[in-house]
């Protein structure tokens, strides 16, 4: 899981630092010097400070977020079974009670089995909570309404198209400019109107040069030229993730899903599916649409038809094709509504409206090169 947040585990809870006892006022007056800690006690303390999600003044917390765990209170070490201070041997299982030896422990263990396997019990019905309120929290986050994809194309002002061939980035000047634009002037760049390269080598040069300057967009496209060996660059994949985890720093949203797609295609590294799903929704979160139609496709293979359908209505207001035609089947399957096919339908026609120009309907046309529909 991408976002920031991070799963509390068992390990975290069992790890939980020994609470005080403070002991009460009749055993002081009975030996202020020295103090008897037992196990029930302390696990009943422990139990009493462990967490709230209500009060912000209890005593020890869980970090949705970092995964640890505070306390303000300070750690006892005495021992549970004889009271002798100076205790260094924790309890195996629950981490809460110390004893001065392995003899001590084997001694109090009849007596201490119940309240561990108690406190085993509430830790684990706690870390399964957390589990349940993370991953809430987190499909909270997943399936907000997405920031506005692409922008404007700088010639006409019209939004660029999703179809990746509706649009092409200039390594000249760097602007991304749609195909009608390209097709209109095609042996000049249609915003700084320098000549279109001649060749593979003047291409990666020209790129090579916006890449030194940090140009995110430039610095992915070397890295799908060296990913697949185009334009006279060997294939080198490990290159590739390279020049795409720096795209992706630089805040180039399209390489998160480039990067997603490696690791589960396993191009040059061993299948990971965790890490693809990883850069899939975090490439989804911040508008990709690809992102969101794919991750909707795993869940329509996983059977988890409500979450395809959140993911497909999603992409289908970026103008992704595909998510509309999924939509129809899971309406025809009896998996979505008629109004969720109808609002799909509304939403893509609105994405029609604003990408459709008479002049991108003649370049794709003239060759499917600038096809964007």
């Amino acid at each position: 899981m991408s976002n920031g947040i991070k799963k509390v585990t068992l390990e975290d809870v069992d790890n939980t630092p020994p609470c005080d006892f403070i002991s009460s006022g009749e055993e002081d007056n009975m030996n202020s010097e020295k103090k008897y800690t037992s196990c029930e006690h302390k696990i009943e303390n422990t139990k009493t400070h462990e967490i709230s999600h209500n009060s912000a003044s209890n005593a020890n917390t869980i970090d949705i977020v970092s995964g640890d765990i505070t306390s303000d209170t300070k750690e006892v070490s005495i021992c549970a079974n004889c009271g002798k201070d100076g205790a260094t041997n924790t309890c195996n299982k629950c981490k809460l009670v110390k004893y001065c030896n392995a003899s001590c422990k084997k001694k109090h263990r009849s007596k201490h089995n119940k309240d561990c396997e108690e406190h085993l019990r509430h830790a684990t019905k706690l870390h399964e909570e957390e589990i349940k309120r993370a991953a809430e929290l987190y499909d909270i986050e997943l399936f907000k309404c997405p920031p506005e994809r692409e922008e404007d194309c700088p010639i006409c002002f019209l939004l660029l198209p999703l179809l990746i061939m509706g649009s092409r980035y200039q390594s000249c000047c760097g602007k991304t400019i749609c195909s009608g634009c390209i097709y209109a002037m095609d042996t000049i760049c249609p915003f700084c109107r320098t000549p279109t390269p001649r060749s593979d080598d003047e291409v990666i040069k020209r790129t090579q040069k916006r890449a030194d300057i940090d140009d995110a967009k430039a610095i992915n496209c070397l890295g799908n030229h060296y990913y697949n060996g185009l334009l006279g660059l060997p294939q080198d994949r490990t290159k590739a993730l390279e020049l795409w985890k720096r795209s992706a720093e630089l805040g180039h949203i399209q390489t998160l899903y480039n990067i997603g797609i490696y690791y589960r295609n396993g191009g040059g590294v061993d299948v990971d599916m965790k890490k693809a799903m990883y850069y899939y929704e975090l490439a989804a979160m911040k508008g990709y649409a690809s992102a969101r139609y794919t991750l909707g496709a795993l869940e329509q293979e996983a059977g988890n038809m409500d979450r395809a359908l959140r993911h497909f209505m999603i992409a289908v207001e970026s103008g992704h094709s595909g998510s509309l035609t999924n939509i129809q089947i899971l309406y025809s399957q009896g998996q979505a509504t008629k109004d969720d096919y109808l609002k799909a339908l509304q939403t893509y026609q609105k994405y029609l409206v604003e990408v459709k120009s008479s002049q991108r309907d003649q370049a794709a046309a003239f060759d499917d090169r600038f096809k964007y529909l």
